[in-house]
């Protein structure tokens, strides 16, 4: 697996990033959705320069040109309901690009322990195509390892891209762990050093999915 950070560069990207992060700004779920926007289109950005291009002529009115093509668009695959707005960013750039959707949700016992619980999927065929799978949040790395699984049984794709805007070191060292698979691509804004005992990245941004679409009545 490769892994491209591309918070390392200094771009306009960290300026979206530090927003997020920022605890005042935070205050306006709007700015925030539209920053995971932002983010989105730079991924779709950075993604696209790796895809496969074709050359095609384009009618003008005083010619012909020709003009470098993707040859197909991906499929955009997020998890419920955090990844909405980061999905929504890559979708403004792969504007003809099929989508998936799947729901997961940390499930608690008794002894405030947690695991994923994985609820539903809805997917075109994946098969030969370029598959990009997107999450605010790389925390311990379980919710994107069972998506991942979840989505290869809806074909095998051509290349996997993985996005995530913040990660934990531990949840990074997870997943090219358990995802080793070569065709696979792991996309991150930042990388930050800790997480809490319940999975929470510090110093991260908190609930990127209260935030975006405030907060929730836990009945798990």
């Amino acid at each position: 697996m490769k892994v491209n950070i591309i918070g390392n560069a200094n771009s306009v990207f960290n300026q979206f990033i530090a927003e997020i992060r920022d605890e005042a700004v935070q205050k306006d779920p709007m700015r925030f959705r539209t920053n995971l926007n932002r983010l989105g289109e730079i991924f779709a950005y950075e993604i696209s320069k790796v895809m496969d291009y074709e050359t095609i002529d384009v009618k003008t009115p005083l010619g012909v040109a020709q003009v470098s093509n993707l040859v197909q668009q991906p499929v955009l695959a997020t998890i419920l309901r955090a990844g909405l707005p980061l999905q929504q960013g890559l979708l403004n750039i792969f504007d003809h690009a099929e989508n998936a959707f799947i729901s997961a949700y940390r499930k608690y016992d008794e002894a405030s322990e947690f695991h994923i619980e994985f609820e539903y999927l809805a997917s075109p065929s994946l098969t030969g195509k370029d598959l990009i799978l997107s999450d605010p949040m790389l925390a311990s790395g379980a919710s994107i390892e069972i998506g991942y699984r979840a989505l290869l049984k809806k074909g095998a794709p051509k290349h996997v891209h993985i996005v995530v805007v913040i990660a934990s070191t531990q949840g990074v060292e997870y997943i090219t762990q358990h995802i080793t698979e070569e065709n696979v691509t792991l996309w991150i804004g930042a990388v930050d050093p800790e997480m809490t005992p319940l999975s929470y990245i510090v110093p991260g941004l908190g609930d990127a999915g209260d935030l975006a679409f405030g907060a929730k009545i836990d009945s798990h």
